[in-house]
């Protein structure tokens, strides 16, 4: 069993579709023993709506994954945490992301209002693995996994995702960031690899650091 430091109790992997964030998160978990936390987008009935016809599912799938993460945040106490590290593949803080990003200015100002009344005094995380690559990596990636409503995802929403992405940890602080450059790293199928990341998340000092290949 791969062994995280005992001091990360609560450990978050984020990036944009495609990134890995969800395949890591759960090898993660199984390899420390850890409980994973993750997201359920075959659940959301809107979702494959929203990658045919943005403009009329935006809001609902949005609502939807809202309230699922709530959920799942709301779950986790501070006592889980305390018996067993959490390995998540979502921070309920990069939820406005994707609002502001497919939401037209009446659903954004009435989603804000559900939002503020509705998120939960959350746990934060002890560490971020927040995972980057090319937005025609993610493009391949996307296409290689094969999951029928993704096949309409345009390349320009990855673009300006990962472009979201990328601002919003420029400015998250709420809790020490590992920045990941996945392009050449393969978490899931390369076990060298998947050792070289659990030697970073060790070795982890700063509240930001990076690791890409060759480091």
């Amino acid at each position: 069993m791969n062994a995280l430091p005992e001091k990360y109790r609560y450990i978050v992997v984020e990036g944009p579709i495609g990134a890995g964030k969800t395949s890591l998160a759960r090898k993660l978990a199984e390899k420390s023993g850890s409980t994973p936390l993750l997201e359920d987008p075959g659940a959301n009935p809107f979702l494959p709506g929203f990658y045919t016809d943005n403009a009329r599912y935006a809001l609902p799938t949005q609502l939807f994954f809202l309230f699922q993460r709530i959920n799942q945040v709301r779950d986790l106490g501070q006592a889980d945490l305390f018996r067993r590290t959490t390995v998540a593949d979502f921070i309920l803080d990069k939820d406005p992301l994707f609002a502001r990003l497919t939401l037209n200015d009446d659903e954004l100002s009435l989603y804000q209002q559900i939002y503020t009344q509705m998120k939960p005094q959350a746990a934060v995380p002890d560490l971020v693995i927040y995972l980057q690559a090319s937005t025609e990596t993610l493009i391949e990636r996307v296409k290689r996994r094969a999951v029928s409503y993704e096949r309409t995802i345009s390349e320009d929403y990855l673009l300006k995702l990962a472009e979201s992405y990328a601002r919003f940890f420029y400015q998250y602080d709420a809790a020490p960031v590992l920045i990941v450059n996945s392009e050449h790293l393969n978490f899931v199928d390369a076990p060298a690899d998947f050792d070289l990341l659990l030697e970073r998340i060790a070795a982890m000092r700063g509240a930001r650091e990076f690791f890409s290949l060759g480091e």
